[in-house]
């Protein structure tokens, strides 16, 4: 069931949301050659207690996890597409990392991802993290009151196809609000004009993953969280929550 939030209930998901946002960027500040990602996840940690707000992912355990997610940021390097769990890895020159974070403040969830490198850039990987940028963006100024979910969908795949980009088969967005995880789904692919119509209220998580090799394949890691591309290429993931109004869409995730 997807359930539509009041004006009031979103401006409390935007006090999240900044929460989220402020967070990406002091690990997007910290993020250098010989930072272990434990250390990112130390500083995002902070943020959220100086915020008095909690992390949705710590402890998370949906159907397919082993074990519950031990920190409060995902953490992916270049072949990790998502749900990557910091560890003791020490970032190297020319690293794409991907870092998704959620707070949860007064009971109402943010969500939001971005992706860039550490130390000399990539060319490959700063098409890569543009087009991820790009697709973000094409779905976000796609989810109008009046549209349909299909229309975010095919306006995300077609800014990653026409770039030559993988797109993960099976995951995308989401419904966002006094979980992380709600209705209705937000695939990354799909036919404009099809799916649930947007309605005033509604708050989705819309996150493009893109695969730098073309494929759609993936696998999960040993630890049962990472997802790889199966042909060792790069990916680049971009996230913002955003709500769905009558004057156009409103992201409660800015940085």
């Amino acid at each position: 069931m997807v359930e539509l939030k009041t004006d009031t209930s979103i401006d409390a998901m935007h006090a999240a949301g900044r929460v989220v946002g402020r967070a990406l960027t002091a690990v997007r500040e910290a993020a250098d050659v010989g930072v272990t990602l434990l250390e990112l996840d130390a500083v995002a940690r902070e943020v959220l207690r100086e915020a008095g707000a909690s992390s949705p992912f710590l402890g998370y355990r949906p159907s397919f996890a082993p074990t519950p997610f031990p920190a409060v940021i995902c953490a992916s390097v270049n072949d990790a597409i998502v749900h990557g769990i910091p560890g003791r890895y020490r970032l190297r020159d020319g690293d794409l990392v991907s870092i998704d974070c959620g707070a949860e403040l007064d009971g109402w969830v943010g969500d939001s991802a971005i992706s860039f490198t550490v130390g000399r850039p990539r060319p490959a990987d700063v098409r890569l993290i543009g087009a991820a940028e790009r697709a973000l963006a094409a779905g976000i100024a796609a989810a109008v009151v009046g549209n349909r979910i299909g229309d975010i969908a095919h306006a995300i795949g077609t800014v990653c196809r026409e770039a030559g980009y993988g797109v993960p088969d099976g995951f995308g967005g989401h419904g966002v609000g006094r979980r992380m995880h709600e209705d209705p789904p937000v695939p990354n692919e799909g036919r404009p004009g099809r799916g649930l119509r947007l309605r005033h209220g509604m708050v989705l998580a819309i996150e493009p993953m893109l695969v730098a090799g073309g494929t759609d394949d993936y696998y999960a890691a040993p630890d049962g969280w990472t997802l790889r591309t199966s042909d060792g290429s790069r990916a680049a993931h971009a996230e913002h929550t955003v709500a769905i109004t009558e004057t156009g869409p409103r992201i409660l995730t800015q940085r």
